[in-house]
């Protein structure tokens, strides 16, 4: 009779059988299918010995479904599914610990601690600096204000208004998607400002230097929405980051580069072993942060106090439903976060364990008799918000993939961009932060060649001037060089983009509106959205918050000071970049996904329309 580790061992073997033959549709596609079979020294060991069905992914049709989104997994992920399943510690245990360390150790932050949503991770966040543990004047209090960006996501700005402080809105850029930082000062209340909370648009990073120069000069917290962001990064000169005080990334990125230098000198080669190999950067083998020429470069999510992650399917990994609270330099804030999480209480034990204080029944706290067992004292009205164990399984194998799906991402949007460019004089296009143009292809030094891939005409198209980035590589798992996409401006920061998705904006005198254009792309059956809540002051619930709790918030803008009646004509004379993207925007997908066939089909579709509505015959096929 088989023993019990047998039969484990042959279901994830039939598992892995069945994963194969099912799950096709949802195997890494395009740029990612090669970054994780050419042997890429971007992933470690394990990922590259178990791709081999990788590329049996069913061809895609003109006519069938390109999701804006999705999951991407393969064999990997199903199988550590059933096995932690079969364990059945469901609550979160082992793997949830698990992959709490790799995400800490991947991003450089002290902890990270996982939830159950990224809008729970931004409600945990939140939460964790409303303590009363906290110093008196950095507690955030009902009544204290808190300054949030006007376009974005409701789950950014709603635990602001749930846990009673005030939102205080400025503007967005419609270049970026990203909030005016020019604008803070306007905002500010002394004594009564005590944070900004804002998230990094579509992944692109905001202007993380001038955010945290604000937060610095007046000592506010500052919370970064990662949840679209995971994996991009901001780079900075080290003397400002000195003087922003960012001592733990300057640090990390001074040991990283000494570690490189002592292997380098042991073996000659690159940091490649299958234990450091899914932290690496995709830049010089150097792991991220790291300093080169005098520039600091870190992840986004390691700038500010606390930051948070979604592993929602359409993020850069997925769990299916998943998040994270990462503590950035404060270890504090765990514990404060962690009870909120965990309903309250006092006790930091994780599921199972007891005692790990050493003095369970020695604390006496509130007005409680001394001995009463701490794992049912309770400091904070907390909530319930952890995650599964086998869902912490399933994203431990997805951070394996997440250097290849980094990648996939920047090539993705670099496509859907050079293949539109021909259609720019009716669509406007988002620049990452800190870049002022984008640089056609031919442009570029080596005009065709790029640095990490080729770009060269569509293969079945009609339209010339239409060019696909097919993900091929001069050496393999060398990194796509972004920043050679696009000319800088001259604050010595940069930012390099794992992008959520494709943002155009349709211009105001084009001869159709972004919904007519999201429209038709619907009828062609590509998936695409709006700039998710667009202006959130014009969504009907806050249309009803400024009936019912007027005091929750404040709008400011461009006006430079409060707004005041607010109305229609108000909203939009202080806030107009946030109701162009309202008005224009729409995105596309860049998931790894996406084939060349899909990207060729997306840019054809969009050229053809744009060409119609302007008078011009389309592509005949």
């Amino acid at each position: 009779m088989p023993t019990p580790a047998e039969l484990k061992a042959e279901i994830l073997r039939l598992t892995r059988e069945y994963s194969a033959l099912m799950h096709t549709a949802n195997r890494p596609a395009g740029a990612a299918a090669e970054l994780l079979n050419d042997g890429s020294s971007l992933l470690g060991a394990e990922t590259n010995n178990q791709q081999s069905a990788t590329n049996n992914q069913p061809g895609w049709k003109p006519g069938q479904t390109i999701p804006y989104a999705g999951r991407v997994f393969d064999e990997d992920e199903v199988e550590a599914a059933v096995g932690a399943t079969l364990d059945f510690w469901l609550t979160l245990g082992p793997e949830g610990e698990a992959f709490e360390k790799e995400l800490a150790a991947l991003l450089g932050v002290k902890h990270s601690l996982l939830v159950n949503s990224g809008s729970s991770a931004n409600l945990v966040a939140f939460a964790a600096l409303t303590t009363h543990k906290l110093p008196a004047h950095k507690r955030i209090l009902p009544g204290d204000e808190v300054i949030t960006v006007a376009a974005g996501f409701p789950t950014t700005v709603a635990p602001i208004i749930q846990l009673g402080a005030v939102a205080v809105f400025i503007d967005n850029d419609p270049v970026t998607g990203n909030i005016r930082p020019e604008q803070l000062e306007s905002a500010f209340v002394a004594g009564k400002t005590k944070a900004v909370m804002i998230a990094h648009a579509l992944g692109n990073p905001f202007d993380v230097g001038a955010i945290l120069e604000f937060c610095r000069k007046h000592d506010l917290w500052l919370v970064e929405d990662n949840c679209d962001a995971l994996g991009c990064t901001y780079s900075l000169p080290v003397e400002r980051a000195k003087a922003l005080g960012l001592d733990h990334l300057l640090k990390q990125a001074e040991a990283n580069g000494a570690a490189c230098a002592a292997q380098l000198l042991n073996d000659g080669c690159s940091l490649s072993s299958s234990e450091t190999s899914n932290q690496q950067s995709t830049t010089n083998n150097l792991k991220i942060p790291f300093i080169k020429n005098g520039i600091l470069t870190a992840y986004t999510g390691t700038f500010g106090d606390l930051s948070t992650q979604s592993f929602y399917p359409p993020h850069h990994l997925t769990m299916g439903e998943g998040g994270a609270v990462n503590i950035i330099s404060r270890p504090p804030l765990k514990t404060y976060a962690e009870s909120f999480r965990d309903w309250g209480r006092d006790c930091w034990c994780a599921s199972g364990k007891d005692d790990t204080c050493n003095k369970r029944f020695g604390w006496q706290l509130g007005e409680l008799p001394k001995g009463y067992d701490h794992k049912y004292i309770y400091s904070h009205l907390g909530f319930n918000l952890k995650p599964l164990d086998p869902q912490a399984a399933i994203g431990r194998k997805q951070l394996k993939k997440l250097p290849a799906f980094i990648e996939a991402r920047k090539r993705n949007w670099e496509t859907l961009r050079a293949g539109l460019a021909e259609v720019d004089d009716v669509l406007d296009f988002t620049l990452p932060t800190h870049a002022v143009r984008w640089i056609p292809p031919a442009e570029r030094q080596g005009a065709a060649q790029l640095k990490g891939g080729k770009v060269e005409a569509l293969k079945g198209s009609e339209s010339g001037s239409v060019q696909q980035f097919n993900g091929s590589t001069s050496q393999p798992g060398e990194a796509f060089d972004f920043a050679a996409c696009f000319e800088w401006d001259q604050s010595g920061c940069r930012t390099d983009t794992s992008w959520f998705g494709f943002m155009l904006r349709v211009k105001p005198g084009a001869p159709f509106s972004h919904t007519d254009l999201a429209r038709h792309l619907d009828e062609k059956k590509i998936g695409n959205r709006m700039f998710f809540g667009g202006n959130l002051l014009r969504q009907p619930v806050f249309v009803q918050l400024r009936k019912d709790r007027p005091e929750s918030l404040r709008l400011v803008g461009s006006h430079g000071s409060t707004i005041q009646p607010i109305n229609d004509a108000t909203i939009r004379a202080a806030f107009p970049g946030a109701d162009a993207i309202m008005h224009e925007a729409i995105f596309l997908g860049t998931y790894p996904g996406l084939t060349a066939e899909m990207l060729a089909y997306e840019i054809q579709v969009i050229c053809d329309f744009v060409k119609a509505k302007l008078g011009c015959a389309p592509v005949v096929k």
